[in-house]
């Protein structure tokens, strides 16, 4: 072999070392970066006529595992998911109040009625009728919160619904993006690491909204599908648009909502369809059978702001108060708001409509009004705990998934900083090779001259 040839492959091993550095430059420096797979160069022998004529390097390539891969999207998918619920039941949750602790609706309700109790022992205690009235205001002023916080939380819910489909057409528009400059590159034969990295990294953004899985195409691109089926458009196919509360969602004048089930989107379009909704209805539901179960006893207690007791209850919730004649004559909750056969005289000392609001079972559906406010406080208790334990545990799955793909495709710094001390060392070694090379030439020109 000639000094010509041995300076050419050392050159070239220079030139391997030189890429293998950017490399792991490239992951040490994305160490912490989530989602990012770990990057290795590529490098091949070269030899001509039979004889070692150095090395190339060729694109470097992601150490990933695929199936890994999909474990933790799909895991990240679930997270979201349980984690968007968990918060929002959590916040109505604050406002229904804790059993025992005098502010929720089994509570308020026991203290009216004991100041009922108390009224029947002295129906003329102006007192103690102002008394009863502050305890209605109080119950009514609750029933209002909660419902105040349900609404809120459904609002909120399908903004964030909205936002995140706003967040989910960006991404999608990016992967487009990156899996046309992927099968691009792919097609010249140049490393597609880093881009693929990025999308990865974009994938992960999308399952966590929608729970969807990627299917890898033969030329390098990508597709994405929701867990339901439905594709997600990356290649300019129309973007999704969510309009309305609850949220409706298109692609084009095709409706979709349905098709979203997983992923933060999937829990804000059940929350603001179904689940608050549901909470909601039982709460109206409560309100009007408080209110109709009073008035059978001759006294319309509660009432909508003009006095009346609506026929349904949708909605009256939110609007339920203590009756503006009960407010301005206290001493209505003695005598009465209605002509009664239990209060014929509205007398001063009559006891008739007290003693019936006393021992009425004031029954609701599935039960009595004790009954009714226990399990409105007990169901969305039981929803929230749930949904906080699914959460826990989607929680501690993603990020034991998570930690288990990061030791297999992630940046082992350790491992980074082990090969960059070979890199240094096999540079040097390549450097004195052309070194000595060069003296040689220059010994050989001197022995010519």
């Amino acid at each position: 072999m000639s000094i010509g040839s041995g300076l050419l492959i050392a050159n070239s091993g220079l030139a391997a070392i030189q890429a293998q550095l950017a490399v792991v430059s490239q992951n040490i420096a994305n160490a912490n970066t989530a989602g990012y797979s770990a990057e290795a160069a590529t490098l091949t022998a070269t030899s001509a006529q039979g004889l070692g004529s150095g090395v190339i390097s060729g694109p470097a390539t992601q150490q990933v595992n695929a199936s890994m891969q999909a474990q933790v999207n799909a895991a990240v998918g679930d997270q979201s998911f349980q984690q968007t619920t968990a918060q929002s039941l959590s916040g109505v949750d604050q406002v229904m109040g804790t059993p025992g602790q005098g502010n929720d609706l089994s509570s308020l309700l026991g203290n009216l009625q004991s100041g009922f109790a108390t009224l029947l022992t002295n129906p003329s205690n102006t007192v103690q009728q102002s008394a009863v009235v502050s305890s209605a205001q109080t119950l009514a002023r609750q029933i209002n919160s909660i419902s105040s916080a349900i609404s809120n939380a459904t609002q909120t819910a399908s903004t964030d619904v909205a936002t995140g489909i706003t967040s989910l057409n960006t991404s999608l528009t990016q992967v487009g993006t990156l899996n046309n400059q992927i099968i691009s590159l792919s097609q010249q034969g140049k490393s597609t690491a880093d881009l693929k990295n990025q999308r990865d990294a974009l994938v992960q953004t999308i399952a966590s909204l929608t729970g969807a899985k990627s299917i890898a195409q033969p030329n390098g691109a990508i597709s994405l599908y929701t867990p339901s089926g439905q594709q997600l458009p990356t290649a300019g196919a129309g973007a999704f648009k969510a309009t309305g509360n609850p949220p409706v969602i298109t692609l084009g004048s095709q409706t979709v909502t349905g098709t979203f089930t997983a992923g933060s989107i999937g829990a804000g379009l059940q929350l603001a369809t179904t689940t608050l909704p549901g909470l909601q209805s039982n709460l109206d539901s409560f309100a009007q059978s408080l209110a109709g179960g009073f008035a059978a006893t001759g006294l319309t207690l509660f009432s909508d702001p003009s006095g009346n007791v609506p026929s349904t209850a949708s909605g009256f919730a939110s609007v339920i108060t203590v009756n503006p004649k009960v407010v301005a004559t206290p001493s209505l909750v003695r005598d009465g708001t209605q002509a009664s056969p239990l209060n014929p005289t509205g007398a001063t000392g009559f006891t008739g409509v007290i003693s019936a609001v006393v021992t009425s079972a004031a029954t609701a559906p599935g039960g009595t009004l004790a009954t009714a406010a226990t399990n409105v406080t007990a169901n969305q208790a039981a929803l929230s705990s749930n949904a906080q334990t699914a959460s826990t545990a989607a929680a501690s799955l993603s990020t034991a998934l998570t930690n288990q793909a990061s030791s297999t495709s992630g940046v082992s710094i350790d491992q980074q900083m082990g090969l960059l001390v070979t890199l240094q060392n096999a540079y040097a070694a390549n450097a004195k090779v052309v070194n000595i090379a060069q003296q040689m030439w220059a010994a050989q020109e001197a022995m010519i001259s």
